[in-house]
Parts: C-alpha cells; sequence; structure tokens
C-alpha cells in the first residue's frame, strides 16, 4: 500500500490507486476532485478502508479514487468527525488519540515537510488484508459472507 499524507485542507480522502482496496470494497463512482490549481481530476471509484492502531481501527468512509492523483490523502477533518479522534501535530510528527480518553492510538515521526502515515511493518495495512480483517472479526465465515458484509459498508 502507498504511503498516505495527513492534509488539513483536503474535503475528503483521495487516494491514487485502486489498488490500495480490495476489489469488494470498490465502488463505480463518476465525480471530480478540484485541486489547488483549479484543474479538474476524474474520480473513478468511491471506497473505505482501515488503519490499524494498537488497540482498534480507524475507518477512512469515502475514499475518493482518481489515477491522476500524485499522493494518497487523508481529510484531517474526515478521520476526526469519522473516528472521534483529535491529532496533534508537532516538529517531529503526529499523535492520534481517542477524543473521550486522550489516550494515544498511533504515533508517526517525521523528518520531512510532510506528515505522512507510517505503520509499523506488523500494522500495515495490505489490499487484501481488510478482507482478511473482517474474516477474523466474524469467526472465519467464507468469502462470500464476508463480501457481501463489505459490501453493505460502501
Amino acid at each position: 500500500m502507498s504511503d498516505w499524507y495527513f492534509d488539513t485542507a483536503a474535503t475528503s480522502h483521495m487516494s491514487s490507486l485502486a489498488g490500495n482496496f480490495p476489489p469488494s470494497v470498490l465502488r463505480p463512482f463518476s465525480s471530480s476532485i478540484t485541486v489547488g490549481n483549479g484543474a479538474q481530476l476524474p474520480v473513478t471509484y468511491r471506497a473505505q478502508t482501515l488503519i490499524p492502531t494498537a488497540n482498534s481501527y480507524l475507518h477512512l468512509n469515502d475514499v475518493l479514487v482518481s489515477p491522476s492523483l500524485i499522493k494518497n490523502l487523508i481529510s484531517v477533518r474526515h478521520l476526526n468527525r469519522d473516528n472521534n479522534v483529535s491529532i496533534e501535530f508537532d516538529p517531529s510528527g503526529f499523535s492520534i488519540k481517542d477524543l473521550p480518553t486522550r489516550a494515544e492510538m498511533l504515533r508517526c515521526e517525521s523528518s520531512s515537510d510532510l506528515y505522512p502515515l507510517r505503520l509499523p511493518h506488523h500494522q500495515a495495512l495490505t489490499a487484501s488484508s481488510a478482507t482478511s480483517l473482517w474474516h477474523q472479526w466474524l469467526g472465519h465465515p467464507g468469502n462470500p459472507v464476508t463480501n457481501k458484509i463489505l459490501q453493505s459498508f460502501c
């Protein structure tokens, strides 16, 4: 899975690759994204995915997929609202905290000008792991049942 970057100005989560998602969560979607210079980029799909943390998962809902994008972007506003979390940026990186308890869920360091989401290798979410994750949560139902459940969330 490609790196994701936090963007405080993004109005939606956005990805350049449909391959970042299991096929079962991709929904054809015709729209466009307006970028900073006013250009319109075509959107081909809408999807969702999960970001693993130490104790739970963060939901990226309604991710717009546009092959013309250069970076995968996480809308800070949507992540905060959809997951009831806060994100604290500092010179060394950022922390995502559960809003009610203030417990740190995820910490990522960054030495660059951007804030990339870099998960520890053991937490990395691959394109097929979202289906596997649902499979584990639901007591090992078969793939048709898992895919049907995933489709109901799109």
